[in-house]
C-alpha cells in the first residue's frame, strides 16, 4: 500500500473549512485485486470516483483538502474502526445489530454496489487489523489534527465530507412529479452541523444551478457522527453529488464535459470556503 491519503494544504489557512474525501481513493494493491472475486472495473463501482478532483480547488481558496488514496473496497474510512463484519473477517463475533455491517458495508466492506461480493472468502482478523492500522488510523489522525487547527485559529471547524452517489440512488426517495435532487446534504438532521452552516452550503449549490435535497436518503455516516459537534463549534456536512453530472458510471471515466463541471464546482468551493472566514488566518507549518 502506498501512502493512505493525500493532504493538500494552502500556504495560508484563511478559512475554518476543511474538505475531506474519504471514498475517492483509487490506489488498489495488486495483491488485493488478485485475491478479489471481482475485476478492477467491477470493484471500482464502490468508489466516489473523481470526487477529490471536483474539490481540488480548495487549497487555492485557503482550505485544506484531505483525500484518501486507499480505495473504499479495501477499507471504508467513513465507518468506525470497530464496525467489523463477521461475514468477511474470520474470528469476529457477531455483535449488536448494526445495519451497515449487516448489509456488508463495515469498515472492511464485504460487497460493492448491487451487493457484489468482493472477497473469495473471509480474510483474517490480522489482515483487517493491518488495514485499519495502516490506513484508517492515519487518515483520522490527520482529520482530527486539521479540526484542532481550525478550532484553535478560527474558533470553529467546518468539515465538508465529500461524496458522490449513483444516479438512481435517490429515485425511490423522490416523490412522483418532483425533480430529483442532484446534491444531497446530510447533517444528521441537525445533530452534526448548525442550521446557518447547512443553509449557506445549500445556497452555494443552488446558486450554481443545482437542485439540493437534505438528509434523504443520506443523512451522514461515521465522520458526521463522530466529529459533528455544533454545540462545540465543530460542524460536519456530508455532500453527495449525483455521479451522472460528471462521469460515465458504467465505465468509471469522467464525462467529456468534466472540466466544465469541475469549474462550476470551483465556484461552489469558493462560496463554502467563504463561510469559514471569521477569524485570523493560521500560518502554514
Amino acid at each position: 500500500m502506498t501512502e493512505p491519503f493525500t493532504l493538500l494544504c494552502p500556504l495560508l489557512r484563511t478559512t475554518s473549512v476543511i474538505f475531506s474525501s474519504p471514498h475517492s481513493g483509487r490506489d488498489y494493491p495488486a495483491a488485493f485485486l488478485a485475491a478479489s472475486a471481482l475485476d478492477r472495473q467491477e470493484i471500482r463501482s464502490s468508489e466516489d470516483a473523481f470526487v477529490d478532483l471536483l474539490f481540488a480547488s480548495a487549497p487555492g481558496m485557503g482550505a485544506p483538502l484531505l483525500a484518501a488514496r486507499a480505495p473504499r473496497a479495501y477499507i471504508d474510512l467513513n465507518r468506525a474502526c470497530d464496525e467489523l463484519d463477521p461475514g468477511v473477517i474470520d474470528r469476529v463475533m457477531t455483535s449488536a445489530h448494526n445495519p451497515r455491517v449487516s448489509s456488508g458495508l463495515g469498515v472492511v466492506p464485504r460487497v460493492v454496489a448491487n451487493g457484489r461480493v468482493i472477497h473469495r472468502g473471509k480474510i483474517s482478523l490480522a489482515e483487517a487489523e493491518a488495514r485499519i492500522a495502516a490506513v484508517w488510523h492515519p487518515y483520522h489522525a490527520a482529520l482530527r489534527k486539521l479540526i484542532a487547527q481550525s478550532l484553535a485559529a478560527f474558533g470553529e471547524a467546518i468539515v465538508i465530507d465529500c461524496h458522490s452517489m449513483p444516479h438512481e440512488a435517490i429515485e425511490a426517495h423522490t416523490r412522483p412529479g418532483l425533480a430529483r435532487p442532484e446534491v444531497v446534504l446530510g447533517d444528521r438532521f441537525g445533530a452534526a452541523a448548525g442550521r446557518e452552516v447547512v443553509e449557506h452550503i445549500a445556497a452555494a449549490f443552488a446558486d450554481a444551478g443545482l437542485r439540493v435535497g437534505r438528509n434523504a436518503p443520506f443523512s451522514g455516516a461515521y465522520i458526521a457522527q463522530a466529529y459533528g459537534r455544533p454545540s462545540q463549534q465543530c460542524h460536519v456536512v456530508q455532500i453527495e453529488i449525483d455521479r451522472a453530472l460528471y462521469m460515465n458510471e458504467a465505465a468509471v471515466v469522467p464525462r467529456p464535459d468534466f472540466a466544465a463541471f469541475q469549474a462550476l464546482m470551483a465556484g461552489v468551493v469558493a462560496e463554502i470556503a467563504a463561510l469559514g472566514r471569521r477569524q485570523m488566518p493560521l500560518a502554514a507549518e
